[in-house]
């Protein structure tokens, strides 16, 4: 079975889990088929019992049916929830005598993508030893059959239990008078966000919420938040909430229409949870990519700050090593640890919220606690993925803009961990120079590796 694998794939874990194209290697069925095995072999046992959930994109039976088969060949019972959004997965994983979840999902990635997203049965993201031993298997040596044979359940209402955990997570959070665009990115939350905001009172203009399995964050969602913005501004909402293809991430849209970046909810969340005395430690957890401005904002309020590499799976780790309570990543990853073991869309809204209504503050007032530096985040495709090292062109091209930008401004370069592509992030005080330095860093792309189009 390994002999299968082109060369490229035999590193499968990225960032966020396994993705990639589905239907071509490693987003096949033999593929996830082995993944049912492995989760069956090294977390549940023959016995034991996983949730499994997708997104509605079109690839999804199909890797749920494998997955499902890899699982019940290994003697492991597997519970089917459907549709469901990734924290609901990790709930049901965690609140139930469940020994992993598998949530099937692309997150933000169009609708031709898929992937697998695994959780222990604390309802975490496996750590890198555990992603490691899981690798191994699925690339390694067929396995024996099971002497036993696991049985199937299937949920009628898989997201019933999440959500009465949600309510509880909003116990006393009144939204009566409020007006609320919630964008669901045609994804796993289609069915059920709208709703939630509506049982707390708010009048909500719900939108992409009619998934076909191939309109999955098309024009719509977290990625694209000027969907919401344009109709918070035809509707007078005070709110814009724009979740991905998953509901693990969410774009807030403030009621002028403007985009709120997610460094600005992460440090007016961390205020907001200092001054409740909920905010563990006196810290927060981000990402290299959160803005030079947070830092400046948190550290103005006292409020330490842990950063991380990109992923909200080691802002987790982070956050669980050190028993702080918040953090995320600019892309609209907040975890609120009190509540969650991921990152949760949903939940981070009705969150936000109550801090709006504690303060009797919009949105974009509670947003105006930093100052962003001009930022840049460049997201070039790429024929392939050397060593960064390895590409004299932009080793210079990073040398000289240290040298340039001093204390002044920064840059970050890696590439993508689920898709083809290198994302530089480049900021600094002065917006002239982010710009040259995007130009520059371009064409040192351009020149070593080559730019798709």
């Amino acid at each position: 079975m390994a002999a299968e694998f082109p060369k490229q794939f035999m590193t499968l874990f990225g960032t966020d889990g396994i993705r990639g194209r589905a239907n071509e290697h490693p987003i096949t069925a033999e593929v996830a088929l082995r993944v049912g095995r492995a989760v069956a072999s090294l977390l549940a046992g023959a016995g034991g019992t996983v949730v499994i959930g997708r997104d509605p994109r079109v690839s999804g039976s199909m890797l749920e049916a494998a997955v499902t088969a890899g699982l019940l060949a290994s003697g492991t019972h597997v519970v089917q929830a459907g549709v469901v959004p990734t924290p609901a997965v990790a709930y049901l994983t965690r609140s139930t005598p469940a020994a992993a979840g598998i949530m099937l999902t692309a997150s933000h990635n169009p609708h031709e993508d898929n992937g697998l997203k695994i959780f222990g049965g604390t309802g975490f993201k496996l750590d890198d030893a555990l992603e490691a031993a899981v690798e191994e298997f699925i690339l390694g040596p067929e396995v024996p059959p099971s002497a036993e044979l696991g049985r199937l359940s299937v949920l009628t209402d898989g997201a019933a239990p999440y959500l009465a955990a949600l309510k509880s997570a909003a116990a006393g959070l009144s939204l009566r008078g409020m007006t609320l665009v919630v964008d669901a990115a045609n994804g796993a939350a289609h069915a059920i966000a709208p709703g939630i905001f509506e049982q707390l009172g708010a009048r909500v203009i719900a939108t992409a919420t009619r998934p076909d399995g191939r309109n999955i964050n098309a024009g719509c969602g977290a990625l694209h938040p000027e969907h919401a913005a344009a109709l918070v501004r035809v509707h007078g909402a005070d709110l814009g909430i724009s979740l991905d293809g998953d509901a693990d991430r969410v774009i807030f849209t403030d009621a002028s229409g403007a985009v709120v970046s997610g460094d600005r909810v992460l440090a007016l969340g961390a205020l907001a949870l200092k001054e409740r005395g909920e905010l563990a430690g006196d810290a927060m957890v981000c990402t290299v990519m959160s803005n030079l401005g947070l830092h400046e904002a948190m550290a103005a309020a006292g409020i330490t700050v842990v950063t991380t590499g990109v992923g909200d799976r080691l802002v987790i780790e982070a956050l669980r090593a050190h028993g702080y309570s918040f953090g995320g990543e600019n892309s609209g990853h907040l975890i609120f640890a009190a509540h969650a073991t991921t990152g949760d869309g949903i939940l981070s809204a009705l969150q936000i919220l109550r801090m709006m209504r504690e303060k009797s503050s919009t949105l974009a007032e509670l947003a105006s606690c930093m100052r962003e530096y001009p930022q840049q985040l460049l997201s070039l495709a790429v024929h392939s993925k050397p060593p960064l090292e390895s590409l004299p062109t932009l080793r210079a091209a990073s040398a000289a803009a240290d040298a340039a930008f001093g204390a002044l401004g920064r840059h970050n370069i890696r590439y993508s961990g689920t898709e083809a592509k290198i994302r530089i992030l480049i900021e600094h005080r002065d917006a002239a120079m982010v710009e040259k330095w995007a130009q520059c860093f371009t064409q040192a792309v351009g020149q070593d590796i080559g730019i798709s189009h």
